[in-house]
């Protein structure tokens, strides 16, 4: 898994937590978190490192997944916003995640092993997608989903449905208010 995933998280624990939490996640999990944005890390330490933070604050895994999800969403639009077109609307960004966003971040971590996003249905409204992965991070989607319609300024109401258990699939459903 990306670096960046990983410092992202760490730096939002410290933002939200404070940097004793952090301390407290890295000694507890025995790792030791000198994660670099361009490094490539084992799926399990970012496990390992979500399920002790919500055993040390009581916040369920998805919950922390899916907050983490819009904490990452501000941070990408803080160093990557200015590679956006110009105009471009919530619903345009969502569809384009496989075929433009996606070819970008390969182009960046080649090595990245990323989700898979089509689209199912579109409208200017909203955008039914077909999320895949081994890695069952749908909580991560919703909560970038989330960050981006922050960022937009637009209302949305997010829906779920496991779709296939082997491979991974679930359809999300995204429409504006």
């Amino acid at each position: 898994m990306l670096g960046i995933i990983f410092t992202n998280l760490l730096d939002m624990v410290e933002d939200k937590m404070g940097y004793a939490m952090v301390d407290e996640l890295l000694l507890s999990t025995g790792l030791d978190g000198s994660y670099t944005g361009v490094g490539h890390y084992d799926f399990e330490e970012l496990l390992k490192i979500v399920v002790a933070l919500s055993e040390k604050t009581g916040i369920a895994i998805p919950d922390l997944i899916e907050s983490y999800g819009e904490y990452l969403f501000g941070k990408l639009m803080q160093n990557h916003a200015s590679l956006l077109p110009e105009n471009i609307t919530m619903i345009d960004l969502l569809s384009e995640l496989d075929s433009n966003i996606h070819v970008e971040v390969l182009k960046l971590y080649p090595n990245a092993t990323l989700p898979t996003f089509s689209i199912l249905d579109k409208s200017h409204s909203h955008i039914v997608l077909l999320y895949r992965s081994p890695r069952q991070l749908e909580q991560l989607a919703v909560g970038l989903i989330k960050g981006c319609s922050e960022y937009f300024d637009e209302t949305c109401e997010i829906g779920l449905e496991t779709m296939n258990s082997s491979p991974h699939e679930v359809k999300i459903s995204v429409n504006l208010q």
